[in-house]
């Protein structure tokens, strides 16, 4: 890739600091690109939740760690306390969502709406042109247009999570590592003698302790109990019980009945009945999905004509051949067509939709856009109970 990572005039930039190696190095190497950094970390834990975030992104010791690098690097630093904005944002959206019978990505509504969102109103209220991350992407800005891309190491890169974000957030973002691979990073902070060159990275959400999901969302919940309700095969054999709905997700395996002669998964979630729709693992396949509330980082931000692509359904699943083709009368849906059918599409999660940069190359490696993978249809009882929301 032969353009810039970076805009060609420099100036004062505000950088997320999280307390890790990557937003550490990402700090080191600004300077020396020649921008004014300033760090920022954003407090998003409550006062009465500070125990539980000690070890967390964004927890007490996370913000110690940063302000010892930006004090080792000579950059001011500040910390902002966005913990309200954190409980509606995201943590209202988490249990939303599961609620809903969906399952959540707060990662990707986190970078939208607070790391690209709410600093980069603080950015200008500070004079800073450019926010920055320590995000593993690659943004390119080039003839009036900015492009994201995915790393160069793709098994960091984390150009998923910022699909979502709108052109203007994208036109004032800088990706200082999207060229660089881990190991190189870690090298680089441990030449410099930065505390954080071997911090361990969190494998879980940041604001789920263990990962324990159900306690989460039963303390997110309070006095407002789960609704139990059955869980069913397709031909509507009533086959067991379910504390809550929220509890399951689509492809889930753990904690189901047995004695069906062979294990279930979940297929779908009827949140209005609150039934859970079980089966085999060959029924967890599907041809096709719809996504809404689509965001496209094409130059006129519209997806017009049926386009060729690679699509990752989660994060940490590899990406697939499809095709997504626009919804004449819905600009902000559109139909995706996997080359092979795909197991365990959850409604709820991101579909980031990935193109050729270089006509003729095998190589996906630009983002096109996305959006929220919608409800599959599953017929029970010869009624269909779990349509999506058009």
């Amino acid at each position: 890739m032969s353009e810039t990572n970076t805009p060609a005039s420099k100036g004062r930039v505000l950088l997320g600091m999280s307390g890790g190696v990557d937003s550490s190095v990402a700090a080191y190497l600004l300077k020396e690109e020649g921008w004014e950094v300033i760090g920022v970390t954003m407090k998003v834990w409550p006062q009465d939740c500070m125990s539980r975030a000690e070890d967390k992104c964004c927890g007490p010791q996370a913000v110690a760690d940063a302000r010892s690098v930006a004090h080792a690097l000579g950059i001011p630093h500040y910390v902002v306390d966005e913990a309200d904005e954190f409980e509606k944002v995201v943590i209202d959206y988490f249990g939303s969502e599961y609620r809903q019978g969906r399952t959540p990505n707060p990662c990707v509504m986190c970078n939208e709406k607070l790391k690209f969102g709410r600093l980069q109103d603080k950015a200008l209220g500070l004079g800073a042109t450019h926010v920055a991350t320590g995000h593993y992407a690659q943004i390119v800005h080039e003839n009036g247009r900015s492009r994201l891309f995915r790393a160069k190491d793709r098994k960091k890169d984390q150009s998923y999570f910022l699909f979502s974000l709108r052109d203007g957030q994208l036109g004032r973002s800088v990706s200082p590592l999207g060229h660089l691979e881990k190991p190189e990073v870690r090298a680089i902070a441990k030449k410099l003698g930065l505390k954080t060159y071997d911090k361990e990275e969190s494998q879980e959400i940041c604001f789920v302790p263990g990962n324990d999901y159900a306690a989460f969302l039963k303390g997110h919940f309070g006095e407002e109990t789960f609704h139990p309700g059955g869980i069913y095969l397709r031909d509507g054999t009533r086959i067991g019980e379910h504390e809550g709905i929220e509890l399951y997700t689509v492809g889930q395996r753990k904690g189901l009945p047995g004695g069906q002669g062979k294990p279930l998964y979940v297929l779908d979630i009827d949140p209005k009945g609150q039934r859970v729709i079980v089966g085999g693992y060959e029924e967890l396949e599907r041809p096709e999905c719809f996504i809404d509330n689509t965001n496209w980082l094409t130059a006129d931000g519209k997806l017009t004509v049926p386009t060729e692509i690679e699509v990752k359904i989660r994060y940490n699943w590899p990406a697939v051949r499809a095709r997504v083709e626009p919804i004449e009368g819905h600009p902000h849906r559109a139909r995706i067509v996997f080359a092979e059918p795909q197991r365990a599409v959850s409604p709820g999660q991101a579909a980031v939709c990935y193109i050729r940069s270089r006509e003729g190359s095998d190589d996906f490696d630009e983002v096109l856009g996305g959006g929220w993978i919608e409800r599959s249809e599953i017929v029970v009882e010869e009624k269909t109970v779990a349509a999506a929301e058009r």
